[in-house]
């Protein structure tokens, strides 16, 4: 606590005048955030919110049906908590991260309840309960440690299996109601596209980064012209293309759900950013890197795979963390082009006659939701930077 002191009056007092600065700003943000507290508290109408509380969560999806949300949400949350506590490591997180990640639990999970669920049901309260429970795994080292050593080689696979599990439970595997992709919307509809984006972009955006730093002419001028082509155009202008084009040219009744026209596009788009990413990594890497792998008999592919990307993707991993924040922020484009993410649902919500003139309510829950997701995202990426920096890679001469 001391060196806590030290360090503020340090970075905050140092002069007089960072003094009469600190004061000031101080003084302005308590007079604009009592603004906003007295406001939230004494004159929003939060009935906006809560009335349409399933639209902004879940979209149209049915209610008899929802529970298969609350227990991928569970499952979910409990692997995500189990993730972050193997990823913090032994020391724990700076006292700044703490805090963040506090403020970011308690949002999480106490503003849907409180402003966006409204009346809860017997259910509801312990599904709520249980994922705090789970999500108080984040915090729990001492266990998470546990089990990454006795599944610490399968954790990725794990993964994967839970995000298929769910994608199956969503849609309606397992002899289930089946759910069309049209009918999910609102929050729910913005993560499964986030996270699905993501997941199918790394490796093509690896394959393009790889691809314009090839010897073969053919590969590297395809890699570079869609790379140049996406990067060159509006991602709304591309998601235009893409739900009209490809209507357009496939057979009839052989044209894909708009959902996954609108997934093709973002995947496409989010790869050729990442691969500049990739590419600046590898970029960073010395020379040397190869020449040792050669010489130790290794061909060109075990070098590039074994030696030269894993250390090109740490040192591109910040990098890559922002362009994961700026796809989640721009499915909000998604809204122009018809489909229900939560900022397209908020816009029908908007529109009704029965809540004109409600935009701050409902545009700050959308705020506050957004701002946890980065922040979740932001998180991650320092934790996993933190767990894969290499003392190695600091020393790595930048690229002339």
């Amino acid at each position: 606590m001391k060196r806590l002191t030290i360090s503020l009056r340090r970075q905050l007092f140092a002069t007089p005048a960072d003094g009469i600065i600190t004061v000031g700003l101080l003084a302005l943000l308590s007079w604009a955030g009592w603004g906003v507290l007295n406001w939230a508290i004494n004159s929003a109408q939060w009935l906006v919110v809560r009335a349409n509380a399933a639209a902004l969560t879940i979209g149209r999806y049915p209610e008899a049906q929802e529970w298969r949300l609350w227990l991928l949400l569970g499952m979910l949350t409990s692997l995500a908590g189990l993730s972050w506590g193997r990823l913090r490591g032994a020391s724990g997180w700076p006292l700044n991260d703490r805090i963040a990640a506090g403020l970011l639990l308690v949002l999480a999970v106490g503003v849907p309840p409180l402003l966006a669920f409204g009346p809860l049901n017997q259910i509801r309260v312990l599904f709520l309960l249980l994922i705090l429970l789970l999500g108080r795994l984040a915090f729990s080292h001492r266990l998470s440690q546990a089990l990454s050593k006795r599944f610490g080689d399968w954790w990725a696979l794990i993964w994967g299996v839970a995000y298929v599990f769910g994608l199956w439970l969503i849609a309606g595997g397992l002899g289930l109601q089946a759910v069309r992709p049209s009918d999910w919307g609102g929050l729910l509809f913005t993560l499964l596209i986030t996270s699905l984006t993501l997941l199918l972009a790394l490796p093509l955006g690896v394959i393009l980064a790889l691809g314009r730093r090839s010897s073969l002419p053919l590969f590297r001028y395809i890699s570079v012209g869609i790379i140049e082509l996406i990067r060159g155009a509006p991602l709304i202008t591309l998601l235009f293309l893409g739900q009209n084009l490809v209507g357009f040219l496939a057979p009839n009744g052989l044209a894909p759900d708009r959902v996954w026209r609108a997934t093709g596009v973002l995947t496409v788009f989010a790869a050729a950013y990442l691969a500049e990413a990739i590419r600046g990594g590898l970029n960073a890497i010395p020379r040397g890197q190869f020449e040792a792998a050669r010489s130790l008999g290794l061909s060109s592919f075990h070098t590039m795979a074994l030696v030269v990307l894993p250390q090109a993707l740490k040192v591109a991993l910040p990098a890559m963390g922002g362009q994961c924040i700026s796809l989640l922020q721009d499915t909000t484009l998604l809204s122009i082009i018809g489909l229900f993410d939560l900022l397209g649902i908020a816009r029908s919500v908007l529109a009704n006659p029965d809540w004109l003139g409600r935009y701050a309510e409902v545009y700050l829950l959308l705020a506050v939701l957004y701002w946890c997701s980065c922040a979740a995202l932001s998180l991650g990426s320092r934790a996993l930077e933190k767990r894969l920096a290499s003392p190695g890679l600091q020393s790595i001469p930048k690229p002339q």
